[in-house]
C-alpha cells in the first residue's frame, strides 16, 4: 500500500507474460477454476470451524488458530526470480508444490485488501481501482482515492461526507466470524488504524497498531496463541518496488527482512495453529520508453472528464454522448500499450469476476485501459509523484496477477 505526500487467461509470452490473448478482437475472460485472493480468509476461518464460511481452499488440519498475512506486493513470479533473497518463503513454496493465487482486476492494493476483508471479487466488493468515481459523492467530489480517502488527486478527508461503511457495506470477514463468537484481530499499521479503507473493508476485528516488523509479528502470534483469527499487513515491499523497482538492491534487502519476519512467526506458532502468507498484486518495472501521458495527449483527454485508476490500470469517464468516439481515440492511440475496452466489455470479459454490483458498475470507467508488457499511463501534470515511480501494478500481466499461497503449521 504506496501512499505518497499529494498524496488472455491462456498464459502467452510476452516480456511478461500477459494473462490475456495479446492483440486479439474477442475480450479476454478469466479462469473461473483459478483460487483467488478472495478465497483465502473463507477458506481459513472455515479450516476453524467458524460457520458459514466455504473451505475453497485445503488446509492442513486441525486449526484452532490461524493468521493470514499480507505482504504487499509480494508476486510470485518476483519471490521466484529471487529465491536465494528468501530462503524461508521458497521452502514454504516448495513444501506447497508452488501454489499461486489470481488476485483479479485491478491488481492493486485496495482491491486486494477488500478481497482479503470481505471475500469477494471487485464487481462485488466496489474498490475497483486505487482511485474510481463514486457517484453518491457527486457533484462535489468526482474521484476518489480509495487508500487516502481523499478526492483525487488531492483534497480534503472525506470519512464524514462519503461514508466508508456505505461506500461498501458488505459485512466483512471479521464482523461475521466475530458474531459467530471467534476472537479476530487486525494487526497493521497503527496510522491505519482509523481510516476510511480500514472501516470500510477491514471493521469488525479488533485493530492492533503496529510500527515496525517485531511488534507486527510479536501481535499475530499473540493473537493466534489465544485460537483466534488474525489478519496482518506489511507495507514496506511494495513501497520500496515503488521507489527503486522490483528487484532492485533495495528491494532485495526488503525481501531479506520479510523472510525473516516470516520465519520468526513461523518459529513461535504454537500448536495447531496456521500461518498463510499470501500477497495484494505483483509488480513490474516501468520502461521509460514505453509510457504515454495522458495529460500531454490530446487524443486521450478529448471527451473525458476524469480519469481514475493508476499507470496500469485506468478508469475513464466521459463527457455525455462521447463514450464510443473517446473508446475508439484510446484503442487507436493505445494500441500496442493497453488493453483497452468499454465498461460493458470488460463486465462481460469478467475483469471484476462474475457479478457485478448495480451500484458499483458505475465506479468503473466508461472506458477501461489495462497496460500491456511494461507500459504505464502516466499524468504527469495530475499525478506528478505517481508518474515518477519506477515499479508499477494493476494490470493483467502475471507478474502483477500472480502472488504466493504459502502456509505452515505449529
Amino acid at each position: 500500500m504506496l501512499e505518497i505526500p499529494y498524496d488472455e487467461l491462456r498464459v502467452v509470452e510476452t516480456r511478461s507474460r500477459d494473462l490475456w490473448h495479446p492483440r486479439g478482437v474477442e475480450p479476454a475472460r478469466p479462469d473461473a477454476d483459478a483460487p483467488h485472493l478472495a478465497d483465502v480468509v473463507p477458506s481459513v476461518l472455515a479450516a476453524m470451524g467458524v460457520p458459514g464460511f466455504e473451505a475453497r481452499i485445503a488446509w492442513p488440519g486441525p486449526v484452532r488458530g490461524a493468521c493470514v498475512l499480507l505482504i504487499d506486493g509480494l508476486g510470485a513470479e518476483l519471490l521466484a526470480a529471487h529465491a536465494a533473497d528468501a530462503p524461508v518463503l521458497t521452502s514454504m513454496a516448495d513444501a506447497a508444490g508452488d501454489r499461486k493465487l489470481h488476485v483479479g482486476f485491478p491488481s492493486t492494493t485496495a482491491a486486494g485488501l477488500a478481497a482479503i476483508g470481505t471475500g469477494h471479487r471487485s464487481g462485488e466488493h466496489g474498490f475497483v481501482g486505487y482511485s474510481f468515481r463514486v457517484p453518491e459523492a457527486r457533484p462535489e467530489f468526482d474521484v476518489i482515492n480509495a487508500l487516502r480517502w481523499r478526492p483525487h488527486p488531492w483534497g480534503p478527508d472525506l470519512r464524514d461526507r462519503v461514508v466508508p461503511e456505505q461506500i461498501q457495506p458488505l459485512p466483512t470477514t471479521f464482523e461475521r466470524a466475530g458474531a459467530a463468537g471467534f476472537e479476530v484481530s487486525v494487526v497493521s499499521g497503527a496510522e491505519h488504524a482509523a481510516s476510511g479503507l480500514t472501516r470500510a473493508i477491514l471493521r469488525g476485528g479488533r485493530y492492533v497498531g503496529v510500527h515496525a516488523l517485531g511488534d507486527l509479528a510479536a501481535g499475530v502470534v499473540a493473537a493466534v496463541a489465544g485460537s483466534g483469527f488474525c489478519y496482518g499487513y506489511h507495507a514496506d515491499l511494495d513501497l520500496v518496488g515503488h521507489l527503486h523497482g522490483p528487484g532492485s538492491p533495495g528491494w532485495r534487502m526488503q525481501l531479506r527482512q520479510v523472510d525473516r519476519l516470516v520465519e520468526s512467526v513461523v518459529e513461535a506458532l504454537p500448536s495447531e495453529c496456521l500461518l498463510t502468507v499470501v500477497a495484494d498484486h505483483g509488480m513490474v518495472a516501468v520502461d521509460p520508453a514505453a509510457t504515454v501521458d495522458i495529460d500531454e495527449c490530446e487524443p486521450l483527454r478529448s471527451g473525458v472528464v476524469a480519469v481514475g485508476g493508476e499507470a496500469r490500470a485506468r478508469h475513464v469517464y466521459t463527457a455525455p454522448g462521447a463514450d464510443d468516439d473517446v473508446l475508439a481515440a484510446w484503442r487507436a492511440t493505445l494500441a500496442d500499450a493497453a488493453w483497452v475496452m468499454s465498461r460493458d466489455e470488460a463486465i462481460a470479459a469478467g475483469w471484476f469476476g462474475p457479478h457485478v454490483r448495480d451500484d458499483v458498475r458505475w465506479r468503473i470507467g466508461d472506458v477501461v485501459a489495462a497496460a500491456r508488457d511494461s507500459a504505464a499511463l502516466l499524468r504527469r501534470h495530475a499525478e506528478p509523484m505517481e508518474s515518477a515511480l519506477v515499479g508499477h501494478h494493476g494490470s493483467l500481466t502475471s507478474a502483477e496477477q500472480y502472488v504466493p499461497l504459502l502456509s505452515a503449521i505449529g
